[in-house]
């Protein structure tokens, strides 16, 4: 054995330039600074932001039927509209009068480049819509993630004695205070009962005076007129003059005159009752408590108004909570009254600090656990050195991930807990290889350290290089999992090159402060061993031998029965999922402290029954003890949440459509999930709607990106009666699914309406025209105002509207006792002109990308609630039935005469997701090859190095099934890492397996060796990654990347040491290496 030291390529010149540096220090010491201030000013959120770019293109057509709005306004927008570059989907909704075009961009464009394209491509083809049509300019309204409120504050009286009005009006007031908060962007007042006086006239009494609805209209605008537009100079002076005042008083309105009869001035209160506020209300918000609650008023139901902030895009959600928070304590007793009480019914600050500081401290619990780890194994030095990496590692990580825009959030987060595991490695391997050569030689430690490093640095690199070809794949996943889960690779790879650079250059400078006084400690051990293995445990050689040595020599038929077991190990467990042992799904539900009850009534019923349909349900929810409050939201829709800006919840304004918001316990205060307590009141529920005619729906807050529903059935066909019809055999077959519940199709309960059709004949002779009798109507039934109420005070204009009393406009008579007046000034009888016909009021008819569609929806529950399996089970029983069409499940139908199906929802996802990560896994499978090849120039000993990646699956889905738990999405990502893990351990293996052929050791003795020297890297590597996993394990999302990691690492990696040497000796006996 000579005594000189091999030259050292650039891995230890690296080390060797900065083990003695005065600079190191200091850099490490800017490291640690930087990393505290990216936590202290990266924004922190619960979820990752993900740029979802939608718009409303909102278009009234008065009058005009459903089925001409779709043809007239719809479907030429929507050709307009898909001719943009990177629109996803165009949808729109064609009801009678207007119409709504949804412009769905794709996953990752710039939210401004977006709306500049969609605003350019509607007003430079306004052409589509003709200029005397009749129809009105299209309204834009985009939508965006950060339409999402993150806080929700239900403003209520519990001694009942403010109205809603009055609540309405504080709502208005608070608004502006805090909109002054930083970081705020809007703040809206849901539930709202508007500020207005009502007119509220006698037909009879407006006949007996001679007049009309229009002469009160022209009466109130005539009066409510002014103008300052004029000045006198008198002595010198400039004074303004105003000409006229404008009504600001109810009493004003009273005593506006209106016309003359017998020679007296008619006022209007003389034809009219005159209020101001207490109004039939067509909205309404209502707040109540559960058994969970600590309010002293369990059962009591209040009339409320909730206000919903959102927050500027890029802002920080836990400061601006709390700055809300702080500003609601100082308006107290001030603009908010004594015996006001404010519940803050929703707070994503809150729940994104809880996550962010567990997620933290779990990440620090790790780190810790992993340097103990390294301590017991290695001792106190080695562990000081490789905790100092580590850490260094993780704060410039998060430099990393603040610079490239991503917040810290639960994904992030979760990242650098993952990567503990693999970024330890370098730190690890290296610090192990410089105490061993250090221990076993007399050289100066200057002169070793850059030896040792260099020893491993090109496998520590290639090992990096590795995981990163597994990893930086997935960053290039489609759709919304795309950017959910791109935190996961981006800062892992990011994390493996810092890593890397921290392993070269702070733990040799360290190595040389902490290590040198063991200089030649164990160069007495020496014995006839190679110089690269000098220094390994005879305890662990002995087992090796005692390991290997029956696989060695000529019992080739052993290392073939070996072969067979692991590829029938390999066999059997990728065979689990098919065998339902492992459910296959796309992400579990989340342990959410809220849930929401969509409730949707037959389109005829007043918001009256819509809210007694939500109270009944509220008093099933203060029977379920993890509920602390619940508002009902009636004619309205709550505040939205991402999987409700997704399905458009913020459209549900009808007096047939409510849902309740419902907040539970927190998390730790509780022993069910949120996901079991909405199954189990699921059935209650469902039953007090069928009460009421009502269809209930349990919408769970989704643990990834959102989608309509979990099973949706797309009905294409060329007429609605045929859609209508097919989607009616399928909502049948639903109800027959076993697991299948919320069933509901896009369908409208029939429904008539009051059609009053004017002779426009006899009309025209009287002098009258239809377009008064349309006015009229609009305005006695409360649809068009007559003026505006000024005053200093209002923060929104007061309306003044005519309006027949609720009685008078559910009578036909009464309707036809107004009047209008003629040319000749003669008052003419609507019953003298118009009749009112009884007809079939025109259901919603949807398009989906230019195509007519039908929406059957569902959901999955019960013991298998994966909706993949409840829709597969679904499509077979359709496949059975002769009168169904074609299904189509990855692309929509080219044509589609006889009907088409094509199944949407958490399968599209999944498919997509699932589609995207296999073909992320196959390229980094690829990657891998390549990289070896390049480095190896071999072509066979790549495959030798790849061989452990299938052995994986032996721990993985044995794993899945032993807990209980679903392969999810987040199985995959551990899956796709652990292919370049132990690839990363093969590599250590076969590189010193060469090496020490290279010196001259038998290849016999070499494979046991390599195992020996290499399994205490190898293992504390493996056991460092599930010590790190073992912090995600009490995740819902993310506990399949756990099982993944946890045990596809303990048993890949007990197979690796086995395998790939007997491996690589079997090929290298038949010189294939």
């Amino acid at each position: 054995m000579s005594d000189s030291l091999p030259p050292v390529g650039p891995s230890g010149q690296i080390a060797r330039a900065f083990q003695n540096a005065h600079l190191t220090p200091l850099l490490a010491l800017l490291g640690i600074l930087l990393g505290i201030l990216a936590v202290v000013v990266t924004p922190k959120e619960e979820e990752p932001q993900i740029d979802v770019t939608m718009a409303d293109i909102l278009v009234a057509l008065p009058g005009a039927s459903a089925q001409e709005v779709e043809n007239a306004i719809a479907t030429p927008g929507e050709q307009v509209m898909s001719e943009i570059k990177g629109v996803e989907h165009v949808y729109s909704v064609s009801r009678h009068g207007r119409a709504v075009i949804t412009v769905q961009f794709e996953v990752g464009i710039p939210r401004q480049e977006a709306l500049v394209q969609l605003y350019n491509q509607v007003h430079s083809n306004r052409d589509w819509l003709p200029p005397d049509f009749g129809a009105s300019e299209p309204v834009v309204k985009p939508r965006g993630i950060d339409d999402v409120p993150i806080m929700g504050l239900t403003l209520y009286d519990p001694a009942n004695k403010w109205s809603g009005e009055d609540l309405t009006r504080l709502a208005h007031t608070l608004e502006i205070a805090l909109k002054r908060v930083p970081g705020t962007r809007d703040v809206d007042t849901l539930g709202g009962i508007p500020d207005r006086v009502d007119v509220r006239f006698d037909p009879a009494r407006l006949n007996g005076y001679n007049l009309t609805v229009t002469d009160l209209r022209q009466a109130l605008a005539s009066a409510n007129t002014s103008a300052r537009n004029n000045r006198i100079t008198r002595d010198g002076v400039s004074i303004p003059v105003q000409a006229g005042t404008l009504i600001d008083s109810v009493e004003a309105v009273r005593q506006l005159v209106v016309g003359m009869h017998q020679g007296a001035p008619v006022f209007l209160d003389n034809v009219a009752n005159i209020n101001r506020g207490g109004t039939v209300a067509d909205q309404s918000v209502m707040i109540g408590f559960g058994p969970a609650s600590e309010r002293a008023d369990p059962g009591q139901v209040h009339p409320a108004v909730t206000l919903a902030v959102a927050k500027k895009a890029g802002e920080n959600a836990i400061d601006v909570t709390r700055a809300i928070e702080t500003r609601l304590e100082a308006l107290r007793n001030r603009a908010i009254p004594e015996g006001i009480e404010v519940v803050i019914s929703r707070d994503y600050g809150k729940t994104a600090s809880d996550k962010a500081e567990k997620l933290i401290t779990d990440l620090i619990s790790a780190t810790v656990c992993v340097v103990l780890l390294v301590l017991a194994a290695m001792g106190w030095r080695q562990a000081i050195i490789v905790g100092v990496s580590v850490l260094i590692t993780l704060l410039l990580t998060l430099v990393f991930s603040w610079a490239w825009g991503f917040t810290l959030n639960r994904v992030s987060l979760f990242a650098l807990i993952f990567a503990i595991g693999i970024l330890v490695d370098d730190g690890i391997v290296i610090t192990e290889n410089i105490n061993r050569r250090i221990r076993n030689s007399r050289h100066a430690v200057r002169d070793i350290i850059p030896v040792a490093v260099d020893e491993v640095g090109t496998p520590t690199i290639m090992a990096s290089l590795t995981i990163m070809a597994a990893l930086l794949p997935m960053a290039f996943v489609t759709g919304l999992m795309g950017p959910y889960m791109s935190p996961i690779p981006i800062n892992a790879s990011a994390g493996m090159v810092l890593s890397q650079l921290v392993a070269f250059l702070v733990a040799p400078w360290l190595a040389m402060r902490l290590l040198a006084h063991q200089s030649g400690a164990d160069v007495a051990r020496e014995a006839a061993l190679s110089h690269s293995a000098e220094g390994v445990n005879t305890t662990v050689l002995g087992f090796f031998h005692r390991l290997l040595s029956p696989f060695l020599g000529d019992h080739h038929w052993r290392r073939r029965f070996l072969g067979l077991g692991v590829v029938g190990l390999t066999l059997a467990a990728a065979a689990l999922p098919v065998f339902l042992a492992v459910i296959l799904k796309m992400l579990p539900f989340d342990n959410k402290s809220e849930l929401q009850i969509v409730v949707d009534m037959p389109e005829h019923t007043p918001v009256e029954t819509t809210q007694q349909t939500l109270l009944a349900l509220g008093e099933h929810l203060e029977t379920v003890p993890e509920v602390t409050n619940w508002q009902a939201y009636a004619g309205t829709h709550s505040p939205i949440n991402f999987n409700g800006l997704v399905r458009q919840y913020y459209l549900r304004s009808a007096p047939y459509l409510g849902d309740l918001q419902v907040n539970l316990a927190d998390k730790s205060e509780r022993g069910r999930e949120s996901h079991a307590i909405a199954q189990a009141m699921r059935e209650p529920l469902q039953a007090i709607g069928e009460r009421f005619g009502a269809t209930v729906r349990i919408v769970e807050v989704p643990p990834g990106p959102p989608v309509q529903a979990p099973v949706v059935a797309e009905v294409y066909g060329v007429g609605p009666e045929h859609r209508a019809e097919l989607a009616r055999a399928i909502e049948a077959t639903m109800h027959n699914t076993p697991g299948l519940v919320d069933i509901d199709t896009s369908l409208e309960a029939p429904t008539q309406q009051w059609e009053v059709r004017v002779d426009r004949e006899r009309a025209a002779r009287l002098g009258v025209s239809q377009a008064q009798v349309v006015q009229t109507l609009s305005t006695a039934f409360g649809g068009q105002g007559i003026g505006y109420l000024h005053g200093a005070h209002a923060k929104y204009p007061v309306p003044v509207r005519a309006i027949l009393d609720e009685g008078d406009k559910a009578q036909q008579a009464a309707l036809m006792s107004l009047s209008v007046r003629s040319r000749s000034g003669e008052r003419v009888p609507l019953a003298s002109i118009a009749d009112i016909a009884t007809v079939d009021w025109p259901g919603a008819r949807y398009h989906k990308d230019l195509m007519p569609v039908t929406y059957v929806t569902a959901d999955m529950a019960g013991a298998v609630d994966s909706p993949l399996y409840g829709m597969f089970n679904l499509v077979g029983r359709l496949s059975q039935q002769r009168a169904m069409p074609d299904q189509y499940f990855t692309s929509l139908p080219s044509v589609a005469e006889k009907g088409a199906i094509k199944w949407d929802g958490e399968w599209r996802i999944t498919y997509e997701t699932f589609r995207d990560m296999g073909l992320a896994y196959s390229v980094g499978v690829f990657l891998i090859f390549l990289l070896l090849v390049a480095q190896f120039r071999s072509y066979v000993l790549p495959l030798v190095i790849m061989a452990p990646i299938p052995l994986t699956l032996i721990g993985i889905m044995p794993g899945h099934a032993l807990l209980g738990r679903e392969f999810t999405a987040t199985s995959m990502i551990g899956m796709i890492a652990l292919a370049g893990i132990i690839v990363r351990n093969a590599i250590l293996l076969v590189v010193f397996i060469r090496q020490l052929l290279e010196e001259g050791v038998a290849l016999d003795e070499a494979v046991v060796l390599a195992g020996a020297v290499r399994i205490k890297p190898i293992a504390l590597t493996a056991i460092s990654a599930m010590v790190g996993a073992y912090f995600i394990l009490d995740d819902p999302i993310f506990n399949g990347l756990a099982i993944s990691l946890i045990f596809g690492l303990a048993v890949s990696t007990l197979l690796t040491i086995v395998v790939v040497p007997l491996l690589y000796y079997s090929l290298a006996r038949v010189r294939w290496l």
